[in-house]
């Protein structure tokens, strides 16, 4: 019988948690001596409610420790801290909630509207530290302008112009930058600091991924302004390419291809592969190589050739021509020729060509001949035959060419002033940046 009645009593207990809409805390203990009475709860309740301007509209019942609301709420939101609010206070057993949510338009922009006007308001009331924080920010991009525009004690130290560009640029991302965060202490949003820092941070690095290829290009083109691998119209070899250098921008290198093109290539391409400077020294060596008869008398051809080379016009006598035996092949021997020639002074394919001509029309007249491959075609059918030896009868192609001779002092092998007109020309015709002085 005790433990029916015992479960009664429980159930009793519980019921109002089970079917109620709010409750206090199901697990709080419910105090029955020196409890407020239920005026007193209603008192402290309408007082609260008649400051908070919102719930006006709001009417309060307590009975025996069970608060009832009802009325009008603006929001949904507003009706759940309404009971959240009275539950705090002592000696409320429950709270039911019989609110209603307005649902008119007028009564949802009225706090919109009123917080448009406090932020508003607030914005008025700051407005003089808002003008000092953007006169400080002024100030400060002024002020980072002059000194990006004063490179002149960069280029005293040794600095190119695209070194001194950037070093200028630095100077006042780095001064506008200090002006924008005293104007961030002026307003007193020092945790926006942070929070922009992270952002610049990681801006920073997506743009680093993003526009990786130019920012390797610009550095690139800084490194080449400062070392000085070439200047305007140097003939330059890179890779495969061969040019004569027109100008150097910020991200690529433009060459004049022997045929009249602009090549351009990028600066990380330049700073990171083989390159050579044909006219940085103005001493060059050309080189040719012949094959003559292993018959022939080695010391008598190189004696010869090395005199046809010595009395050659445009070629130095210091250092002089060489003629070397540079490899025997069966029958073969070949003559390896150099020389030397002075770009200011002399063209360096035509002082080539021109002793080759030379050293052919010698070798001519000294009987000597040049190898020539021999081929032997024969042709077998039942009629007639080539025997082998009707090859040695076929007629000597070498006689049969014209016998061609001139003088050393009938070819021209002055410099070609073609390529340097072309650049000049470019130069003076487009308005394109150039860091090459």
């Amino acid at each position: 019988m005790n433990y029916r009645f015992l479960l009664l009593i429980t159930t009793l207990l519980w019921m109002p948690a089970i079917y109620s809409e709010e409750l206090v805390d199901a697990g709080a203990e419910i105090q029955v001596t020196n409890a407020p009475d239920d005026q007193a709860i209603e008192n402290r309740l309408t007082d609260i409610l008649n400051v908070i301007e919102s719930y006006e509209d709001v009417e309060v019942t307590v009975d025996s420790g069970v608060v009832i609301l009802s009325g009008n709420v603006s929001s949904a939101r507003a009706g759940r801290d309404l009971v959240a609010l009275a539950s705090r206070v002592e000696g409320v057993i429950y709270v039911q909630n019989r609110l209603n949510e307005l649902m008119d338009i007028s009564t949802r922009v009225q706090p919109t509207t009123q917080k448009i006007e406090a932020m508003l308001s607030s914005l008025i009331r700051s407005l003089p530290i808002f003008l000092v924080a953007i006169i400080t920010i002024i100030f400060f991009w002024l002020l980072g302008r002059w000194v990006g525009n004063r490179g002149v004690w960069l280029s005293r130290i040794g600095l190119s112009e695209l070194a001194t560009d950037l070093g200028g640029r630095i100077m006042r991302i780095l001064i506008v930058g200090t002006g924008f965060l005293i104007a961030l202490q002026i307003l007193d949003a020092t945790a926006l600091v942070g929070a922009l820092l992270g952002v610049a941070g990681v801006f920073g690095l997506a743009v680093g991924f993003a526009f990786r290829n130019i920012v390797e290009n610009y550095l690139a083109g800084v490194l080449l302004s400062a070392r000085n691998p070439f200047k305007i119209g140097d003939s330059i070899q890179i890779a495969e390419f061969t040019g004569n250098v027109v100008r150097l921008t910020s991200r690529d290198t433009v060459l004049m291809t022997g045929d009249g093109n602009h090549l351009r290539i990028p600066n990380s391409t330049m700073i990171t592969s083989v390159m050579i400077n044909y006219t940085r020294n103005p001493l060059r060596r050309f080189e040719f190589t012949l094959a003559i008869s292993a018959d022939i008398d080695l010391v008598k051809a190189r004696r010869l050739g090395l005199g046809t080379l010595q009395n050659m016009q445009g070629l130095l006598a210091e250092p002089g021509p060489q003629v070397l035996i540079a490899e025997i092949r069966e029958d073969i021997v070949d003559l390896h020729f150099l020389a030397w020639i002075n770009q200011h002074e002399s063209d360096f394919a035509k002082a080539r060509s021109e002793a080759i001509r030379l050293i052919k029309i010698g070798f001519d007249e000294a009987g000597i001949t040049f190898h020539q491959p021999v081929h032997r075609l024969q042709l077998i059918n039942d009629e007639t035959k080539l025997e082998p030896e009707t090859a040695d009868a076929l007629p000597d192609t070498e006689s049969a060419l014209p016998n061609v001779s001139a003088e050393a002092s009938t070819v021209d092998i002055a410099t070609d002033p073609t390529m340097s007109r072309q650049v000049a020309h470019e130069l003076n015709t487009s308005d394109e940046e150039n860091l090459l002085k």
